[in-house]
């Protein structure tokens, strides 16, 4: 069977709330850049927290496969082992946890071996520096102190070491001045190798970077409209209202 994240027909919203996603489906297959656009209140981060299997959101129905694996009832650190990321919208910080210590451990746990710290360092060192990432950064505790350009770039970096087979992104670009915009969007875009990417934006102008393979309207937590990257330049001129 080919490899792909496949979401089929997915019915999903807060524990002990109403249903957010109303039947979405999709696929996104290696290497592939699906962005997903949509109006505030439409589904776009509860889709996010779904498919990592947040727990204070349940799936009603549907299904969640990563290359042929069901992974709809599996649990946060099983889904990741098997090669899904989450970048958070609002990423939290962890006062006391060394950032380059908790990359180390997160990279030894998901490839199972143990990188040498020189090796690590040296890696490290250079993915971000492709993030501009201000020296000494990775010295800092988990986010602590860091700007919302530099949470942001936080969680690329983290995608670039962990190297994991499909992305979910939910909104990187929030918050982001032009420079920080860019050197994101050209990180996430030169990923070697790239896994397959659902990419969650309000706006278009990260689009300007990324040229996606798809692109998805989500409005009242259904895919209403799939096309080519000219979808998002029409929604830009056109906005969300003509999808409601």
């Amino acid at each position: 069977m080919p490899r792909a994240l496949v979401v089929t027909n997915l019915f999903a919203g807060p524990v002990d709330g109403h249903t957010i996603l109303n039947g979405v489906s999709l696929t996104v297959r290696p290497g592939e850049i699906h962005a997903v656009m949509g109006p505030n209140g439409s589904g776009k981060s509860t889709l996010a927290a779904a498919l990592m299997g947040h727990p204070g959101y349940q799936i009603t129905k549907g299904k969640i496969v990563l290359d042929s694996t069901d992974i709809t009832r599996l649990p946060v650190d099983e889904r990741a082992k098997l090669g899904l990321f989450l970048g958070f919208q609002y990423p939290v910080e962890v006062a006391g946890v060394n950032y380059a210590n908790f990359l180390r451990l997160a990279v030894n746990t998901h490839t199972k071996t143990k990188v040498s710290p020189i090796a690590f360092r040296t890696h490290l060192t250079d993915q971000a520096t492709q993030l501009a990432f201000a020296e000494g950064v990775t010295n800092r505790s988990l986010n602590e102190g860091f700007s919302g350009g530099e949470k942001k770039k936080s969680e690329v970096l983290q995608l670039a070491m962990l190297q994991p087979k499909y992305a979910v992104l939910d909104e990187p670009d929030s918050g982001l001045d032009v420079d920080a915009l860019k050197h994101l969007a050209l990180a996430i875009a030169g990923l070697k190798p790239r896994p397959g990417v659902l990419l969650i934006t309000h706006y278009q102008r990260i689009l300007h970077y990324i040229k996606p393979d798809f692109v998805h309207i989500l409005v009242a937590g259904k895919i209403v409209r799939s096309g080519t990257a000219d979808l998002a330049l029409q929604v830009e001129k056109e906005g969300y209202a003509k999808y409601h």
